[in-house]
């Protein structure tokens, strides 16, 4: 079991019980998934930037990611319908467990300046996204071995109801929110 399934069980489900005052263990929010989303846009005129891309999401993730394709043709962007413009993994389970602990333990310490991330990027329901602006935050990319730094989406899918219940979800779990 990974630690912050652990951390998860036996601190964030007891505090949130206290702090919100659910009757049922089973009302409290929880992480149900974590979507990560990169745009190649790119790969419109050079088919190898998203075979690179792919690669570093498998290395981030762990998991091999879907390859996603353009819904609509824009004539500015010189872009076709069907054409590869991004992939994204959809994390679940442990291998989520493990994604998030690296995230706020790990990667997020490493981005320059860091401050800490936003808590205003709910989005009403109980989701959070944030975004990242280069792959390197993460130990397993080799500074050498990257061709372009690329940025990449992180949304947090909860069960919660609220934003404030996810923001303190978030937040014992160990998402270093600045002060808003």
């Amino acid at each position: 079991m990974s630690r912050l399934k652990e951390k998860y069980q036996q601190q964030v489900v007891e505090a949130m019980m206290k702090k919100f005052s659910y009757k049922n263990i089973m009302e409290v929010p929880k992480l149900e998934k974590v979507v990560v989303n990169m745009g190649v846009g790119e790969a419109i005129q050079n088919s190898k930037a998203m075979d690179s891309a792919v690669g570093d999401l498998i290395i981030i993730t762990g998991q091999r990611p879907v390859v996603t394709k353009a819904k609509k043709s824009i004539a500015a962007f010189k872009l076709r319908q069907g054409m590869k413009i991004g992939c994204k993994v959809t994390l679940r389970g442990e291998r989520m467990y493990h994604f998030v602990d690296k995230l706020f333990s790990i990667a997020l310490p490493r981005v320059r300046d860091f401050r800490g991330v936003s808590p205003k990027s709910f989005d009403g329901r109980g989701n959070y996204s944030m975004g990242v602006k280069e792959q390197l935050i993460f130990p397993e990319i080799e500074y050498d071995k990257i061709d372009k730094v690329r940025g990449m989406d992180i949304i947090f899918v909860t069960t919660a109801r609220t934003d404030e219940e996810a923001r303190e979800l978030l937040r014992l779990m160990g998402m270093p929110f600045r002060a808003a």
